[in-house]
């Protein structure tokens, strides 16, 4: 009984040290400070055990460490483009993009998003169509292959990606492949080896260094980018598994959006795979001519790649989509599987319906993670208050993360319109400057509402006790999902 009583002081000592730590020492986002309070008050010893492995912060580690001369070039593509930005001596090749050169200012001054204006851009909306293009990029590469991927499964699709790479290795093109090691815990050495037996290399992002434990777990890379011989770049939503292509039982279709790039946005995608590898891999790459070719200019669409994680407090995607929305005079086209936006995104989205913007919504009708799910539910009733329209989609699952303005400008990728994307996860996505392709985008967007249910405040509020419930519940954790 005696030793009972001192575990039980020990960990209310540690709960309130811990408690004082956030309060005093974090300077966290207050709404996160009250979710960590909640869980070490409801869950002493267990709650400690949690912030250990997910309550832990990464922006006083300088984790992206360059040497000296590495992107030099690009360092001094972004100081002249600032310059030219800053005093309105930038051309731009589709001229409605003068009205946001605000935007591309601070994407630049954030992130050293360089805005490049020769681009090709294909987009993809399911797995079929998406892993033929890749699956043919790869067989045409010659020099190297460079891939991250969140979530790699070792089934029918990630066993094509394997051996497609090995066959590629064995031909002597440079392979390297980057997985996360939490959404892609579950792979074992030996679904490599055909890969690593050709000479192709492997790494994990943040993996573990003890068996079953992992301190960075709550630290992921979401990124899902592929560069083939540093002229043809993938990126968006897409991960690797059979359930990309609609096989998931549950879940059903897979409705998803993807990007084929050519041009000199291409090597924004490498800089940013070469960084990610550097962080992870025991052999680092070096910034070779050869990974960075003289792009080829085939297109005139503006792109700028822009990245965000947990070891910067800038938030960079998270500030683009507020100042796209803040810039819409006309209409705001939103589709994320995950809608668990902070209080500066949530107002920012009210205003602009109040301000007479036609602003949508659209989120999955189905489920993957019940929690996420529940949480996303309890911001609706919110948004259609303040005149947001919100649909469900019906079809299957919707995993796109895009967001569309005026038909002007639009951003498609990996973050999710959810806090994790912003402070917790490693994303990327690319912003886009093009009236044509911004216009597909929002053509897309409306054939998907044919696949939706539009939630009403009627229906919204004859929702059953019990999911009432679980909204209130998951919302006062949506912090820290």
């Amino acid at each position: 009984m005696e030793l009972f009583q001192q575990i039980v002081s020990l960990l209310t000592i540690a709960n309130l040290l811990l408690a004082a730590i956030l309060i005093f020492m974090e300077r966290r986002n207050i709404a996160a400070t009250w979710a960590w309070l909640m869980v070490l008050l409801f869950l002493p010893g267990v709650g400690f055990v949690f912030y250990l492995l997910f309550g832990q912060k990464l922006t006083r580690r300088k984790l992206y460490r360059l040497r000296e001369g590495e992107f030099s070039r690009f360092q001094e593509a972004v100081e002249r483009q600032m310059r030219q930005l800053e005093n309105g001596t930038l051309c731009f090749r589709d001229p409605a993009m003068r009205d946001h050169r605000d935007m591309i200012l601070m994407n630049v001054a954030s992130d050293a998003a360089l805005l490049t204006q020769d681009n090709t851009v294909e987009v993809y909306t399911e797995g079929c169509s998406l892993f033929d293009a890749l699956f043919q990029s790869i067989d045409e590469a010659r020099d190297h292959i460079h891939i991250t991927t969140y979530i790699l499964r070792d089934d029918d699709m990630g066993g094509r990606l394997i051996r497609a790479l090995a066959d590629k290795a064995r031909q002597g093109v440079e392979v390297r492949l980057l997985y996360d090691a939490i959404g892609s815990s579950h792979l074992s050495t030996r679904f490599f080896r055909p890969l690593v037996k050709e000479g192709g290399q492997v790494a994990a992002f943040f993996p573990s260094r003890i068996p079953y434990v992992n301190i960075w777990v709550n630290f992921r890379n979401h990124r899902k980018i592929a560069v083939i011989d540093g002229r043809t770049g993938f990126i968006g939503g897409f991960n690797v598994g059979d359930e990309y292509l609609g096989l998931h039982k549950r879940l059903g279709y897979w409705r998803d959006t993807h990007l084929k790039l050519t041009g000199s946005a291409v090597p924004m995608l490498q800089a940013r795979f070469f960084l990610d590898w550097n962080l992870s891999a025991t052999r680092r790459m070096e910034e070779l001519p050869r990974y960075f070719p003289e792009p080829v200019a085939a297109g005139s669409v503006g792109v700028q790649i822009v990245s965000s994680g947990p070891n910067s407090e800038k938030q960079q995607i998270k500030h683009g989509y507020l100042k796209m929305i803040y810039k819409a005079k006309k209409r705001i086209f939103v589709q994320t599987p995950y809608l668990i936006p902070d209080d500066s995104l949530l107002t920012a989205l009210k205003m602009a319906a109040m301000s007479g913007v036609d602003v949508r919504v659209m989120i999955p009708g189905r489920a993957d993670h019940k929690l996420v799910y529940w949480a996303s539910q309890s911001y609706i009733g919110e948004l259609l208050k303040s005149g947001v329209r919100c649909f469900r989609y019906d079809k299957g699952f919707l995993h796109a993360k895009t967001m569309v303005v005026d038909g002007e400008i639009a951003s498609v990728g990996s973050a999710n319109l959810d806090i994790r994307s912003f402070k917790i996860n490693f994303e990327t996505n690319a912003f886009l400057f093009d009236t044509d392709l911004a216009t597909q985008l929002e053509q897309i967007f409306r054939q998907d509402l044919a696949d939706c249910t539009e939630v009403t405040m009627e229906a919204y509020e004859q929702r059953p006790i019990v999911v009432r419930l679980k909204e209130s519940l998951t919302r006062l954790l949506s912090p820290i999902l």
